[in-house]
C-alpha cells in the first residue's frame, strides 16, 4: 500500500478536495499539539494519512487508518495517529523546532488521491529582548601609539526575556581591505555594566567597553555583536581611522632623498674611480710587447667591473623612487579617504540597531 502511495505522490495523480481547507497553527517549543481531518463514511476502500512537508526534504509519512471505526493508535515517542468522532488526528508532544512544516491529510480510494487538509505548523521559540545596540564613535583624533576605548551599549526589555542564560557580546573588526569581519575580543562576563531604570517598563542598559593601544594597521570597521536566543544582533559599526603623522612622513622623505643623494654621488665616484684606472691601463700599451697581454686582460677586467657597480647602484636608485613616489602616493590617497569620510560622517547622523 506505501509504494501504491508513493507512486502516486510521484505522479501527481491527487487532487484536492471540492472544499480544501488550510488553515496555520502557532504553538511554543515543548507544548502538545493536535491536527485534526474530517474523516467521513462514504467508502469502505478508503485510507488516510498524515504526510509532513518540509523544504528540501522527502515527505515525512505518519501511520495511517481506514474508513471505518478502527480503534487502533499508532505511536511513535513523540507522534500518535488515531481515529476520533469522524475524524483523523495527528498528536504531536513536546514539539520541537524541527517539527516546523506543512502537513496534510490524504485521502486514498484506490486509485485516487485526494487532499482534503493542510496544515502550516510553526514552532516559535523564545524570542530575544534586544531592543537597540547603540555604538558610540571616539570623539579625538586617533594616531599610532593612543589608547582608544569603543563602546557599546545594548538595552533590552527584561520584562520579555525568555531566554536562558546572559548575553554574549563579542567584538568584530572588518579591515579596510574588505576583508570578512574577524573576531577580535570576547567579554566574559556580560552581566558587568549592566544597570536597570528605576521607571516602570525602561528598558535595561548594558555597557560594554573595549580598549587597545592602536596602530596604523588597526584601522577599520568595529562591530559590537551580541548572541542571544540562537540569534546574533550586530551594531551598526564603528569606523576606527587613525591619522597619518605628517611629520614623521615628512622625515621619511627627507631621509630617503639623502639617500637617493648619497647613493648618486658614490655612483659618480665610482665611475670617476674606474675611469681613471681604466686610463693608465690605456697607457700602459706604450710599454714592450712582451706586457701587452696582461694589460689588455687588465683593462677588461676594469670595464666589467664598471658594468657591475653601474647596474648595481642604477638599480638600487630605481627601487628607492619607485618605493618613494609608491608610499606617498599611498599616503595621499588615506589622507583623502579620511576627509571624505569625515565629511559624510558630519552630514549623516548615526543611529543604532
Amino acid at each position: 500500500m506505501m509504494i501504491i502511495f508513493y507512486l502516486l505522490l510521484m505522479l501527481r495523480a491527487g487532487r484536492c478536495a471540492h472544499d480544501p481547507i488550510f488553515d496555520t497553527k502557532t504553538v511554543g517549543v515543548g507544548d502538545d499539539v493536535t491536527l485534526t481531518c474530517p474523516r467521513q463514511k462514504n467508502s469502505q476502500t478508503e485510507y488516510f494519512f498524515w504526510i509532513r512537508l518540509v523544504s528540501g526534504n522527502f515527505p515525512e509519512t505518519f501511520k495511517g487508518t481506514y474508513q471505518f471505526e478502527y480503534n487502533v493508535v499508532h505511536m511513535t515517542p513523540r507522534t500518535a495517529t488515531k481515529q476520533g468522532p469522524e475524524t483523523f488526528l495527528l498528536q504531536i508532544n513536546k514539539t520541537e523546532p524541527s517539527d516546523t512544516g506543512v502537513y496534510y491529510c490524504i485521502k486514498v480510494d484506490l486509485l485516487d488521491m485526494t487532499f482534503l487538509k493542510g496544515t502550516f505548523l510553526r514552532i516559535k521559540g523564545p524570542e530575544p529582548d534586544i531592543t537597540a545596540i547603540i555604538q558610540d564613535l571616539p570623539s579625538d583624533p586617533v594616531r599610532p601609539g593612543d589608547s582608544v576605548t569603543l563602546q557599546c551599549s545594548v538595552l533590552s526589555d527584561s520584562e520579555t526575556k525568555m531566554c536562558a542564560g546572559q548575553h554574549s557580546v563579542f567584538w568584530f573588526r572588518s579591515g579596510s581591505d574588505e576583508s570578512h569581519p574577524k573576531v577580535i575580543y570576547a567579554h566574559g562576563n556580560s552581566g558587568d555594566g549592566c544597570e536597570k531604570s528605576p521607571e516602570a517598563h525602561a528598558p535595561q542598559k548594558c555597557i560594554y567597553n573595549f580598549s587597545r593601544n592602536v596602530s596604523s594597521s588597526d584601522a577599520g570597521t568595529y562591530y559590537c555583536a551580541v548572541a542571544t536566543c540562537g540569534e546574533i544582533f550586530f551594531g551598526d559599526g564603528t569606523e576606527l581611522e587613525i591619522e597619518v603623522n605628517m611629520w614623521d612622513l615628512e622625515k621619511a622623505n627627507t631621509v630617503l632623498f639623502l639617500l637617493c643623494a648619497a647613493l648618486a654621488i658614490s655612483l659618480i665616484v665610482n665611475m670617476y674611480t674606474i675611469k681613471k684606472k681604466t686610463c693608465d691601463c690605456c697607457n700602459a700599451d706604450v710599454a714592450p710587447q712582451t706586457n701587452a697581454a696582461p694589460a689588455s686582460g687588465d683593462q677588461q677586467s676594469q670595464q666589467m667591473l664598471l658594468s657591475r657597480v653601474i647596474y648595481s647602484e642604477l638599480t638600487t636608485w630605481t627601487f628607492l623612487l619607485e618605493h618613494q613616489t609608491s608610499t606617498r602616493g599611498k599616503l595621499e590617497e588615506q589622507r583623502e579617504g579620511m576627509k571624505k569620510r569625515q565629511r559624510e560622517r558630519r552630514s549623516t547622523p548615526m543611529s543604532g540597531r
